[in-house]
């Protein structure tokens, strides 16, 4: 790695597309290898320069000439600052910006005629994490004195005039990437190989990262006392007692985003941690909902045994790759519940913690995500109910450990 040369890093894609945490992503990680990198955010120098209200979505109406000259002004004076960053020793320069547009694209150029330039768009067509990611940004400071639908809907009329003039990278944009900024996938690469830091920076786009993430099965529930099999029954008195001990062994921890099914045991599970905490995001995703036992669902091991004995024999032989009739094997669930990983990691972007609280087979699968286990052997993990995995995946770091809460 070259630790003389510049780079131009620029993001492109709508609002709400992951830019941001890809951005604070390659910083972070360069930052540890002595490499002098700074982000240069458009929405900063425009909360800088305008501290009145820019929430409303005609602020970014192209056809507004008023408020088109300041954006444009505020990116004029986003990308002199990172000049001048670049000029007094610093070595990447990442701007933080929409840049959908050619004409924008060309001013980047026309900024930095001297120094190499990598765009880097950032695409995510899931319609349902749009929407968590619309209610995350809205939870912000700069809706904070909106009404949340009013909010809801001034951000996706923004999105819609981006939307209106976003033009993907082209070969005549030089040096770019387009990565699927959920599944960290690169669909399309024009860049020269021997472009700075470009070999780093490639792969941190495609890898995980998670700093620290708790994973967290459900307490006892009245289907797990009384031994049966998926359902959607309420905690315990027992199930509560360790909701309340989670809480309290967290205490003093910023968790910010934590994440659940749609069962009400992992909800009421996180709900004590939650309840305690002023700044915490909750999202209950369908992904992470416990394996789906199809005609089977609600009934104990002994009840298979003896009215489905073919469903029981079969499964004992083959219990990842069974599946239940009218229901999910384990092969099944592991898709889903890596599509839930996905979109949490999107959506809690570059948080130090995050806390999933989730199903003894759902936990199985998000373990063997990190674990090198057998296929055959993920349906055995032993996932208890009164202590949470605590994993970090970086690049210089990876930790797996069982802690008692």
């Amino acid at each position: 790695m070259n630790r003389d040369k510049k780079l131009v890093v620029a993001m492109v894609g709508l609002p709400a597309m992951g830019k941001s945490t890809v951005a604070l992503k390659l910083k972070e990680n360069l930052d540890k290898e002595d490499v002098r990198v700074a982000v240069f955010n458009n929405g900063d120098v425009r909360r800088r320069m305008l501290p009145g209200n820019t929430a409303h979505a005609g602020f970014y109406n192209p056809e507004n000439a008023e408020t088109a000259s300041l954006r444009e002004h505020i990116a004029a004076t986003n990308m002199a600052e990172a000049r001048a960053f670049l000029s007094a020793g610093g070595q990447i320069a990442i701007l933080d910006a929409t840049n959908v547009s050619p004409k924008r694209r060309e001013t980047i150029r026309a900024t930095f005629p001297d120094m190499p330039i990598l765009f880097i768009e950032c695409r995510n067509d899931d319609p349902a994490l749009l929407d968590f990611s619309i209610d995350r940004k809205i939870r912000g400071q700069e809706f904070a004195h909106l009404p949340e639908a009013e909010a809801k809907k001034s951000f996706r009329e923004r999105i819609g005039y981006y939307r209106h003039i976003l033009r993907s990278l082209t070969p005549e944009d030089g040096n770019g990437v387009i990565l699927d900024s959920l599944n960290n996938r690169i669909l399309v690469e024009r860049a020269d190989s021997l472009l700075p830091y470009y070999a780093r920076i490639r792969d941190l786009l495609v890898s995980d990262w998670i700093k620290n993430l708790f994973l967290a099965r459900h307490g006892q529930s009245e289907d797990n006392l009384a031994g049966r099999i998926g359902g959607d029954t309420d905690l315990t008195a027992t199930g509560r007692s360790q909701a309340w001990a989670l809480s309290r062994h967290f205490i003093g921890t910023p968790i910010p985003y934590v994440f659940t099914s749609t069962r009400r045991r992992t909800q009421e599970m996180a709900e004590p941690l939650v309840t305690a905490r002023q700044y915490c995001s909750v999202f209950a995703f369908t992904e992470f909902d416990e394996i789906d036992a199809g005609q089977c669902e609600g009934m104990t091991p002994a009840e298979i045994k003896q009215t489905r004995p073919e469903v029981y024999a079969a499964r004992s032989l083959d219990k990842y790759r069974y599946t239940y009739p009218g229901g999910e094997s384990y092969a099944m669930l592991a898709e889903r519940v890596e599509r839930g990983l996905k979109k949490a990691f999107f959506l809690s972007g570059n948080a130090e913690n995050i806390l999933i609280v989730g199903h003894q087979a759902v936990n199985r699968v998000i373990l063997s995500h990190f674990l090198f286990r057998r296929a055959e052997d993920v349906p055995y993990i032993y996932i208890p109910q009164d202590r949470y995995f605590h994993i970090v995946s970086t690049h210089t770091k990876k930790l797996f450990e069982l802690k008692k809460f």
